[in-house]
């Protein structure tokens, strides 16, 4: 059956938004050819590339491992818990990412008791690339458990119980129905989780200047080096969040599907 289309004025406001989103960003593909941009990002932001992808997969391959099962716990308590325990989770997302940097300071620098104890350790968060991801984990780290509540928490209970009168354990539960049914939600809250941890500078610049993730080396190279550089770098940003978002996209639909 098809549905009726909802009026123009619907319309209207749907190609106005993704209007004024998406002129930013054809303006920066259509500022350099492809193979300009391809080599200069080569040349320039090669390194910092690598920094950025590793930390930003250990930051989220952390939010994962610690958020789907954290939310799989908060969508199965009271509303007034799970309520109390989202704000928490989103408040490092509402944070100024400089605050962010300066606050991760007061706990993991090394004149912290704690980052003072890690340094005596042999681990010096600062200016490492623990660091990058230490700070890449505070900003973007809450999307996969905030995602994972709401996914969890749209299952009917019916398929839990039903599962627990059958003898059930409860990981069987989590693992074979629970986890299944809300992959794809999860799924795209792990991809805007990584987008948001490779995107970050203000906390990454704060916490661990070096080495350079490619936010803080697409600032050095606007200030150094000048737009055309930079602009090489945003291009590989683009592609880099496009690919992603892809991959995501078609995880949600074979999940759902």
């Amino acid at each position: 059956m098809r549905r009726p289309s909802p009026g123009p004025i619907f319309l209207f406001a749907a190609l106005l938004l993704l209007g004024v989103l998406a002129a930013p960003v054809a303006a920066v593909l259509a500022a350099m050819p492809p193979a300009d941009a391809i080599r200069t990002f080569a040349r320039t932001g090669g390194d910092a590339l690598r920094v950025s992808l590793i930390a930003s997969a250990g930051a989220t391959s952390i939010a994962t491992l610690l958020g789907v099962p954290a939310g799989y716990y908060l969508s199965r308590r009271s509303p007034r818990l799970r309520a109390a325990a989202i704000f928490l989770l989103a408040l490092p997302l509402a944070f100024p990412p400089v605050a962010s940097g300066l606050m991760l300071i007061y706990v993991l620098g090394t004149n912290a008791p704690f980052g003072a104890w890690l340094s005596a350790h042999g681990l010096t968060v600062p200016d490492s690339l623990v660091g990058v991801g230490a700070a890449e984990f505070f900003v973007s780290g809450s999307f996969v458990a905030i995602a994972a509540t709401a996914a969890f928490g749209t299952i009917d209970p019916i398929y839990g119980d039903a599962a627990r009168t059958l003898g059930a354990s409860e990981w069987r539960i989590f693992s074979r129905i629970a986890l299944p049914a809300a992959a794809g939600s999860i799924g795209a809250g792990i991809a805007f989780a990584w987008l948001r941890a490779i995107g970050e500078y203000g906390a990454t610049s704060i916490v661990a200047y070096h080495p350079t993730s490619l936010p803080v080396a697409l600032y050095v190279a606007l200030s150094a080096s000048g737009v055309r550089e930079a602009l090489a770098l945003c291009y590989g940003f683009v592609v880099l969040a496009a690919i992603v978002l892809a991959a995501a996209w078609v995880l949600r639909r074979g999940v759902v599907q």
